[in-house]
């Protein structure tokens, strides 16, 4: 475990894999929990699957997990959008079990990172913008040019709703990423103050059980933001997909 409140984010350099340009590309404690959240997930749906007609408890969670995030893409886009939908899928499980995963002490979370964030967020709002330009071709870009507006108002319009728009990638990398930091950072600050306090024995220790108590609710507060941040990402990508369906909006 760390010792310190960020040393919990160092990216550990386990195995080297090959050069590119000078630059060496590694296997990283990252990539390990990157990888094992995948697993994880395979695994969790593999238990779901029992394909029975009375379904039992894992059964019944994994149809819940699916249509809980069909009907997300349904109600905010519409039926049109259900070839987004494992897509969708697949960026909401993969943020939960790694947001759920990096609870773990002796785990990293991966979230915490902006370049894994920022990979996510980019690659989402390219897969808005193919897709948009593919369905609608270049009449796709009138959501920068909102209809019925007075000609001098677009000089101003425009330019808001492409810095609008460019900004989208930076909030949802930003979101993840600052949620995840600030939630391990305090968990990890008041379990070392709480530890110090013990240490120091006596009356001091007693001192311990304010911090304790604040890293336990700490604790039940990250698990939330671990499933909230997922459901937030998820869901603004299902608003930005809302632009490829819905240009003259």
């Amino acid at each position: 475990m760390a010792s310190g409140p960020m040393e919990q984010f160092e990216i550990d350099r386990q195995v080297d894999l090959f050069e590119i340009a000078g630059q060496t590309v590694s296997w990283t404690n990252s990539a390990f929990w990157m990888v094992a959240s995948v697993v994880a997930i395979i695994a969790f749906f593999i238990l779901t699957m029992r394909g029975k007609l009375i379904p039992g408890r894992m059964q019944s969670l994994g149809e819940l997990s699916y249509e809980f995030i069909a009907d997300m893409v349904r109600d905010t886009v519409g039926p049109e959008a259900m070839r987004f939908m494992p897509f969708i899928f697949a960026l909401f499980f993969f943020i939960l079990f790694a947001n759920l995963i990096g609870m773990n002490p002796y785990a990293f979370t991966t979230t915490s990172h902006l370049a894994v964030t920022a990979t996510m967020a980019i690659f989402t709002i390219l897969v808005v913008v193919v897709a948009g330009v593919w369905k609608n071709g270049f009449k796709w870009f009138k959501i920068f040019a909102p209809a019925g507006l007075p000609v001098p108002m677009y000089a101003i319009i425009v330019p808001i709703e492409i810095i609008s728009f460019i900004a989208r990638p930076v909030t949802l990398a930003v979101r993840l990423f600052a949620n995840m930091v600030a939630g391990h950072v305090m968990l990890k600050l008041f379990a070392i103050f709480a530890a110090y306090l013990v240490a120091k024995g006596g009356v001091t220790a007693l001192g311990a059980i304010l911090p304790i108590a604040g890293t336990m609710a700490i604790v039940a507060l990250e698990f939330l933001v671990a499933a909230l941040q997922a459901f937030v990402f998820a869901i603004l990508t299902c608003v930005y997909l809302n632009d490829v369906y819905h240009v003259d909006h």
